[in-house]
Order: structure tokens, then sequence, then C-alpha cells
């Protein structure tokens, strides 16, 4: 062999780097309108290749599409929009844990009862007193009643506006 041939890499490495070329590319088309906007895309043809994609309703020509997303990928520096793909999905992760932590506080409410009022108010001190104890006393009767739990609904909802009125740090 010679030198120049040890250096390249292999048949089977260059497949990889181009599938996951493909694949980043697959994310950007799947994003909303949104959360594209957000990722900082500076190559112009990339920008149009993903637009097409966007477009196309024919599977064998959106494959062909990724590919060729793939193939501008490999030119340019991919750093920013890796960076703001990893951002995004950061973001999705908090409002996933935020969204368990909310009912966990929900459960907390209810396995406690009227108690928990002091723990809700200590965590929101924006709380409506009596609606919480109104909610909680709800609970309680549907439960007994064997209704559906719309008023646990109702209570993760407030629970979420409060916490969406919360200052941010």
């Amino acid at each position: 062999m010679t030198e120049s041939e040890l250096e390249r890499p292999s048949k089977t490495a260059l497949k990889k780097e181009m599938q996951a070329l493909q694949e980043l590319g697959e994310k950007l088309v799947k994003l909303s309108n949104n959360e594209l906007a957000k990722i900082p895309i500076r190559d112009e043809h990339l920008s149009e290749a993903i637009a097409t994609a966007r477009r196309l309703t024919s599977r064998e020509g959106l494959r062909r599409q990724l590919q060729y997303i793939g193939k501008l990928m490999r030119g340019i520096d991919l750093s920013e929009i890796e960076a703001g793909l990893t951002k995004r999905e950061e973001g999705q992760r908090e409002l996933a844990r935020a969204f368990h932590r909310l009912e966990d506080l929900r459960d907390d409410i209810v396995e406690e009862g009227l108690p928990a009022i002091e723990k809700v108010v200590a965590q929101f001190p924006d709380a409506d007193r009596q609606r919480l104890r109104t909610l909680i006393l709800q609970i309680g009767k549907d439960a007994k009643a064997n209704k559906p739990p719309a008023a646990k609904r109702k209570l993760f909802q407030y629970l979420k506006e409060l916490q969406e009125h919360l200052p941010k740090n």
C-alpha cells in the first residue's frame, strides 16, 4: 500500500459519515418553520435544499434530496448548526423536566389534600388559595364518585399557568 492509501478514510467510514450528515439533514427538514429559523444556516444552497425537501411528497424524491443535503453539508462548517440543534434539544428536555415536576407537585397535592396548599403558595406566591382549595375538594369528590379526573386536569393547568407567570431567573 502506498502512503496516500493509508491516510484516506475507508469506504465504510465515508459511508457512515454520509449517513450521519443525511440524518442531520433529516432533523433539519423535520423542524417547524419557527424552530428552523432559530438554527443558523449560513449556506444559501443548503437552505434552498432544505426548503425543497420540506415541499417534497414523494418518498424517493425526499430520499434523494436528503442525500443531496448530506453532500452539501460535507463542504461546510456544521458547528453552528449542530450547536443550534443541541440547544433546541436541551430546551425540549428542560420543558419535559418542568412538565414532570408539575405532575409530581399535582400528585403530591392530590395525596396530601388541603395541607398541600401552603406548599403551592410557597412555590408560587401568586397562587389563589381559594381556587386551590376548591380544586382539591373537587378532586376528592370526583374520586369518591368515580368520575373522570377533570378537576385533576384543571389543577395541573392552573399550576402550569402559575409556573408560566413566575419571573425568569
